[in-house]
């Protein structure tokens, strides 16, 4: 089980403390199992959350047991941070678990000396103060979040729910990120100078829709080289009772719903094999490799090969 530390001090955000709770308890895996366990911990028995004041079940020393650490940020950005957090801090950092921040969070993260050197971001009111007050750190106030690896940082608001997507990614693939995106009602991209390669899912198909059939033997079906007419001749209709149910269910075209459904079955073999692009580009239905890359640029905003090293598994 993968422990989900979120650090609540007081004036925490309770938007921020909430945002991390929610996704990462709500996400669940293709055999139904919960992947986190989410714990709020604090150093003191009550936290003032401004409009109201709030008790954690858990201690500091929980930050020691977890994976990975979330940080919400605070409304009293300058206040110092107390030492005994910062010590917690850096512990768990080296022992190996993941820190990330949201918002102003960052000013949390950057107390410890783990993001000197590093580029970071946080809320756009908040960057120039960042800057200010760490100077060894690269802020960056023009994206949604910043990925160094063990050390993440985001901007303020729903840029949190990007970085809590984009950490489900790396954990578990973009499936599973989808999922949670969609329990969130999240978009599965978003503008903001960060590549989220996420394709957008099909609009749903209520069930029971005369298309249902059709479209469960498309996508497993998603390596032949299907035409119009097969799909219109495999749903019992004619090419232009095909298309305009297509738009009015999902609101695009037959080969557009195809597409897309190649490129998502090819982002899982990325994720979860060692297989060449041209051998994932045939096993998804493009004729060449180059084609498929650059479909795949188009619809998920990088190259095969960057996805997978950023979302290849590792376990």
């Amino acid at each position: 089980m993968h422990i989900v530390a979120v650090l609540a001090l007081d004036t925490v955000i309770p938007f921020d403390l909430s945002t991390p709770i929610e996704v990462f308890s709500r996400v669940r895996l293709a055999d139904g199992t919960t992947p986190y366990e989410v714990r709020v911990c604090a150093m003191t028995e009550n936290v003032d959350a401004g409009a109201f004041t709030l008790r954690a079940p858990w201690g500091l020393d929980t930050l020691l047991e977890a994976d990975t650490i979330i940080l919400p940020g605070c409304a009293e950005v300058l206040s110092p941070v107390p030492q005994e957090v910062v010590d917690h801090l850096r512990k768990a950092a080296a022992g190996g678990s993941r820190l990330a921040s949201i918002c102003a969070g960052a000013f949390v993260l950057a107390a410890t000396g783990l993001l000197d050197g590093l580029r970071a971001t946080t809320h756009w009111l908040a960057a120039a103060r960042l800057a200010e007050r760490f100077p060894d750190i690269d802020v960056d106030p023009d994206v949604l979040y910043v990925d160094n690896g063990q050390f993440l940082t985001s901007a303020g608001a729903a840029a949190g729910l990007d970085l809590c997507l984009h950490l489900i990614r790396r954990d578990h693939g973009s499936a599973v990120a989808a999922d949670a995106a969609r329990l969130s009602v999240m978009p599965l991209e978003r503008d903001g100078g960060q590549a989220q390669f996420i394709v957008p899912e099909q609009p749903p198909t209520p069930r029971g829709s005369t298309l249902e059939p059709l479209l469960q033997w498309m996508q497993e079906n998603t390596d032949a080289d299907l035409t119009l007419g097969e799909i219109a001749a495999h749903g019992d209709m004619s090419i232009r009772t095909l298309n305009r149910r297509f738009r009015e269910h999902t609101g695009t075209t037959p080969l557009q719903w195809l597409l897309r459904a190649r490129i998502r079955r090819a982002q899982h073999f990325l994720e979860a094999t060692d297989e060449p692009v041209e051998v994932i580009a045939g096993r998804v239905g493009f004729g060449s490799a180059t084609a498929f890359r650059e479909r795949f640029q188009r619809v998920a905003g990088t190259s095969p090969q960057n996805y997978r090293a950023v979302f290849r598994r590792r376990h």
